[in-house]
This record gives C-alpha cells, structure tokens and sequence, in this order.
C-alpha cells in the first residue's frame, strides 16, 4: 500500500507466498521484488534464490524483522540485494528501492555494521594451509594432550605426530607448541 499510493512506482504484483514465486517474476517481470523472510510455504530466502533463478536481473531486498546473522547470511547467499528491517521508517523503502535500482546495496544501519564485522573478521582469520590431520593434532595440542597421548587418540605412531608438529609450527611461524596455542587460541585457527 505504501507504494501503490503516491509513489513514483508502479507496484505489479503484491502475492501471499513464495510458492509459485518464479512463475510470477516471469509473468510481471519486476525490476524490483520487496520480499519477507516469514513466508507461508516457503521462506523468503528460498524466494529469493527462485526469483535469481527465474530472472537474475531482477533486484531482491529482504524487508523483514529478522535480524540474526543466519538469516541475514543466508539471504545474501541466496542472491538478495539488500536487507532492510521493518523497524526503519517507511520513506525509507523508497530510498531503497531507488538506491538498489542504481546499483546499490540498501541495509538498516545494524545490518550493514553485521556485515562489515563479518569481513574484518574473515579477513583477520588467516589460513596456514595446514590439513586435517594436522587441525586435529593442534586441537588435541590446545587440550593440552602430550604428544604421546595425540599418537594414541589418533591411532597413529608417535614419530608421525612429531612429524605434523613440526609441520605445524613451520606452517604457523612458530617454535614450539605454546606459541602454536597461543597463535591458534589467538587467531581461531582450529
């Protein structure tokens, strides 16, 4: 209603669920698509990634209440261009839809902040290249296991597990299994 009345867009389309959700993109062909996370059927989310599917031009900005990292996450992986919560004023949407249609990306505030933490996290998470086995003996390093206890939890010879250490603390830049603690405790590596 707040943009069928007055507003400088022409609204095509205003549909219940997302079950027949691409079969309308494709009928109405909508430049833009405001779409809710809490839908009967199927969630928004999945409305999202139909509608790419369907018609990968046309702009998706979830409009919701939700404002856990999950959901948030999950919509952008499905396609969404931007996330807005419910709670911001209404002439906001407008702005939105114009921002989105010029190629930006619109959030709330406490959105765009979730996002930006997500990245400078990420980007602080470094990867040593160090495989599986050698995750799990740097696990069972931080728990505090002798290197011969590792060998017998991981069924394996206990000049193996030297071997990964070693490997292990060339990889982390380390010399001994305390600075490989404090390095993996310090940057979440395992």
């Amino acid at each position: 209603m707040l943009l069928a009345e007055g507003s400088r867009f022409t609204v095509v389309g205003d549909y219940a669920d997302c079950k027949k959700c691409d079969f309308y993109i494709l009928r109405d062909e909508p430049d833009v698509v405001i779409m809710d996370i809490d839908m009967p059927g199927k969630s928004g989310i999945d409305g999202v990634r139909m509608i790419k599917e369907a018609r990968p031009e046309t702009y998706v900005v979830m409009y919701t209440m939700f404002e856990d990292d999950d959901k948030l996450f999950q919509s952008l992986c499905a396609g969404a261009n931007g996330y807005l919560l419910k709670k911001m004023a209404p002439d906001k949407l407008e702005e939105a839809i114009m921002d989105v249609i010029h190629g930006g990306a619109p959030m709330s505030p406490s959105i765009a902040r979730k996002v930006l933490y997500s990245f400078q996290r990420s980007k602080n998470i470094r990867n040593y290249d160090l495989s599986k086995r050698e995750k799990e003996i740097l696990q069972l390093l931080i728990e505090g296991y002798p290197t011969k206890q590792i060998a017998s939890e991981l069924f394996i010879a206990f000049d193996t597990v030297r071997t990964h250490l070693k490997n292990i603390y060339t990889k982390l830049h380390v010399n001994c299994g305390k600075e490989a603690i404090s390095k993996a405790l310090r940057e979440r590596i395992v």
